[in-house]
């Protein structure tokens, strides 16, 4: 008799848990409405918002642009640039362009090189373009891809590992040409006209210039204006008009003039005093110079105890120079900053990336010392470069 009691009371016991449940259910507020799903444009540019560059080096097929305002510190969305992406954003910011490659099995398999063109505001796909699977899978430096002055064309770095630059006429959006740079490397783009220079392994310039088709129709090479064996310069300048400036690791400033019918250049200018010698100061990073167009000011990495091989080292200071004289105007301590950028407009703003950290740096430029505002934090896993407009 208590084994039969026991059996009725194990067969009532799921009855006896089941009924709180469906009374409990009974007690629930009303299902909430179903949520729209919409994507939210971002605002127009306003001289601050930051394109940041991240290789995603520890996943390198998944490398991503993020798009943040700098300003205000806040986040607001990402371009994914796939394998070794290369980016930049049109002189107007009306368009972010990518240059990137797919493999059919992620990381093999059939290559695909395309320029991508996505749109500022959405960040959506807006076009894509084939070009040759032979453009540099590289860290996004400046003059790897650039579009030309007025905007028809946009010219892309090749190496296989020959160079050689593909050229996209934007407004058809289709591959027009391949023009053959050996020995030379990054695309200098002219201020008018359709012409790029590239720099060569002999310290000269080669200088292409295209037709409106964008067909190569002359190719010439400058004179040497610097010794890549004694004073290598880096590839990332900083432009005023016609002029570029270029810094080299030896802390000397080249400026070019890309303007009329070949380049001119200004005999070298040493940035350092006998003492910065002494002490072994010397341009460092990624990303080396910022320039502030209207107080015409100079920003430049700077770390001391330089040696042969630390031209990538992190800044222990950022340096900042009149461009008119050459005199220092301030020493700014660093976050161990790779990569600087000015922006240029009504409020602007010096940012400074730690690539390790993640972390930008963002100081007011126009008010004694440069002072920090604030810090945007972990942007990216292997954020190198930036660019803001």
């Amino acid at each position: 008799m208590k084994k039969l009691r026991k059996r009725l009371w194990l067969l009532m016991l799921p009855v006896c848990l089941a009924a709180p449940l469906a009374g409990a259910q009974d007690g629930r507020p009303a299902p909430l409405p179903e949520e729209e799903m919409r994507v939210e444009k971002a605002s127009a540019p306003d001289g601050n918002r930051l394109y940041v560059s991240d290789f995603a080096f520890h996943h390198m097929v998944d490398g991503r642009l993020h798009i943040v305002d700098g300003k205000a510190g806040r986040y607001l969305g990402m371009v994914n640039t796939s394998f070794g992406g290369l980016t930049t954003v049109a002189p107007d910011g009306k368009a972010i362009y990518v240059a990137t490659t797919y493999y059919t099995r992620l990381y093999r398999g059939q290559r695909a090189d395309v320029v991508e063109i996505h749109d500022p505001q959405t960040f959506a796909l807006l076009a894509e373009i084939d070009i040759p699977a032979r453009r540099a899978q590289s860290a996004t430096y400046r003059s790897l891809l650039a579009p030309s002055a007025d905007g028809r064309f946009l010219y892309v770095q090749n190496a296989t590992p020959a160079t050689s630059v593909t050229v996209v006429d934007l407004q058809q959006r289709k591959f027009v040409s391949e023009i053959q740079t050996p020995g030379c490397w990054s695309i200098q783009t002219w201020a008018q006209g359709h012409r790029f220079s590239a720099i060569c392994g002999d310290g000269r310039l080669l200088t292409v210039t295209l037709d409106d088709n964008g067909q190569p129709v002359s190719r010439e090479r400058s004179e040497a204006f610097f010794d890549p064996d004694k004073d290598p310069i880096y590839i990332h300048p900083e432009v005023v008009g016609d002029e570029r400036y270029f810094v080299s690791y030896n802390a000397n400033l080249y400026r070019v003039r890309l303007a009329g019918d070949k380049p001119t250049f200004t005999p070298p200018v040493s940035l350092l005093t006998a003492r910065d010698r002494k002490e072994a100061w010397v341009p460092g990073g990624m990303q080396v110079m910022a320039l502030h167009r209207n107080s015409n000011t100079l920003f430049v990495n700077m770390h001391d105890k330089g040696e042969e091989g630390s031209h990538k080292f992190p800044s222990k200071e950022i340096w900042a120079f009149d461009l008119g004289t050459l005199k220092r105007t301030a020493r700014i301590p660093s976050n161990q900053a790779s990569s600087i950028v000015a922006s240029q407009g009504a409020e602007p703003l010096l940012y400074s990336l730690n690539v390790e950290r993640g972390e930008i740096d963002v100081r007011a430029i126009g008010k004694k010392g440069y002072p920090k505002l604030r810090t945007i934090p972990r942007v990216g896993d292997t954020a190198v470069f930036m660019e803001v407009n």
